[in-house]
């Protein structure tokens, strides 16, 4: 628990106030057409797609601190230096050619390369990548820290607040408030830097205070437990939020430029919280919760006022992917899940439709999805809050879903994007499920069989899982 006084209970009450407003302000303008709800009409322009990308792609601020606590510097190292490469990497090769396909979402991307049922199993993959499920847990921690609350009650609270204008207002929504948190995030860790400083002395006395591995780059861990964070950064190249955001862009340069724009604030914003969590692990060194550096340095630092301004930087960073994750999540479940078993089912019969009929199964109302979609944010948010109270740790959440979906996901999607790499759709739906399953069944494995809670072979289960898909799109290659 900690200690607020009533400014910084104000200031956090305007802040959910001012999301509400603006949520709600931006859904009496969206329409239920699917690109509109979907996408904001393809209308976002240079500074709100590097505004909405910055705060969207940052919200495990809590997951940040514990790794600094733990680990120092080796937090930049492993956490920020490969997302900039691969965000790079998009970039240059993905964005432009992402923009012009006019698309909707990973899974139309897979349809149209390969087949539906490739498209399906890809759906299902990402629905299991964009889970919520961490930032649901963090803000839920967050609020039980702040009123007192329990922790199901607490996260069934923020669930409330994000699905009513979500359902309502859909991406657009989710973009006019991301903007808003853009400012917030930099806001609260701009706030506490100067505190710790003035109350603890500067790079001195984080030599002094800190473990010496907490100075080095790999902060004591081994070359293969940093080798799978880079790995697991290819997450970036396969995240349906940059697909999304793509999409949506007005055009292909603006996703390009503003993906290396947000590259900047993303270094800035890192150093801003490695140091914060240096500053925690050096006056703080026998925190129980190492999920809890951030809060308990605000507790130990800030005056009134500036901690309810560093509490909002914190709500608002999370807020922001919580927003897009859930909405990505739903439109995956929605949309591309129930949306194509739908039309599958129904094509069934259409040799036996009327024109009209056969016009309708073919060419699905927007409003239909549309409708998916939404049903489908209450069940994506119910379905998070499940696995959060399963798997109480944001690290855990992330490293488990990433070292088992990306493996799937990665080989098939990327080729899909070059003549040259593409491979028969057969071939690109068994590299798809057996990495995932290669990868799942040596996760489960190590976890419930190997004594000493390793994996096979001392192999961390993502590797075998790319090894696979990788193998397949080759024999795919040759048979072409």
């Amino acid at each position: 628990m900690i200690n607020l006084s009533l400014a910084d209970i104000i200031i956090i009450l305007i802040y959910f106030g001012g999301v509400l407003y603006i949520g709600f302000r931006a859904a009496k303008k969206t329409q239920s057409t699917e690109e509109d709800f979907l996408l904001a009409g393809r209308s976002l322009t240079l500074p709100i797609f590097v505004m909405t990308l910055v705060s969207t792609w940052y919200g495990g601020i809590l997951g940040v601190g514990e790794f600094s606590y733990k680990y120092g510097i080796s937090n930049w190292v492993v956490q920020g230096v490969p997302y900039y490469i691969f965000a790079a990497i998009f970039a240059f090769f993905l964005a432009k050619k992402i923009r012009a396909t006019n698309l909707y979402s990973i899974p139309d991307k897979l349809e149209q390369a390969y087949d539906k049922k490739t498209a399906i199993l890809g759906s299902i993959l990402t629905f299991i990548l964009m889970t919520p499920a961490p930032y649901i847990l963090m803000l839920g921690v967050l609020i039980q820290m702040i009123f007192g609350w329990s922790l199901i009650i607490s996260m069934i609270a923020v669930a409330v607040v994000a699905i009513s204008y979500l359902y309502w207002g859909g991406f657009q929504a989710d973009v006019q408030t991301d903007v808003l948190e853009f400012f917030l995030m930099f806001v609260g860790f701009a706030v506490i830097l100067p505190f710790s400083f003035l109350k603890f002395g500067g790079i001195e006395f984080l030599q002094t205070n800190l473990p010496p591995l907490h100075l080095e780059w790999s902060g004591g861990n081994s070359a293969q437990f940093i080798m799978v964070w880079f790995f697991i950064a290819l997450w970036t190249l396969v995240d349906p939020a940059f697909h999304q955001r793509c999409y949506a862009a007005k055009d292909g340069a603006t996703a390009q430029k503003g993906i290396l724009v947000s590259i900047i604030f993303w270094l800035v914003f890192d150093f801003m919280t490695a140091t914060a969590g240096l500053y925690a692990r050096a006056a703080l060194p026998n925190l129980s919760e190492p999920m809890m550096a951030y809060p308990m340095l605000a507790e130990a630092v800030l005056p009134p006022i500036a901690k309810g301004l560093f509490y909002i930087g914190m709500l608002a960073t999370i807020m922001s992917t919580l927003n897009t994750l859930a909405f990505v999540s739903a439109q995956t479940l929605g949309r591309d899940i129930f949306g194509r078993l739908r039309i599958r089912k129904q094509t069934k019969s259409l040799s036996a439709a009327s024109p009209w009929q056969a016009d309708e199964i073919r060419n699905p109302k927007s409003e239909i999805t549309t409708n998916y979609t939404k049903i489908s944010l209450i069940a994506s948010f119910f379905l998070s809050v499940v696995i959060a109270l399963l798997i109480p740790s944001v690290i855990k959440i992330w490293y488990t879903i990433g070292t088992v979906v990306i493996p799937g996901l990665l080989v098939p999607l990327m080729a899909s994007y070059f003549l040259r790499f593409k491979i028969d759709a057969q071939y690109a739906f068994l590299a798809m499920l057996l990495g995932w399953l290669t990868s799942l069944c040596w996760l489960i494995v190590g976890q419930i069989f190997m004594n000493t809670n390793g994996y096979p072979l001392g192999i961390e289960p993502m590797y075998p899982g790319l090894f696979v898909s990788f193998f397949i799109w080759s024999l795919g290659k040759i048979q072409k």
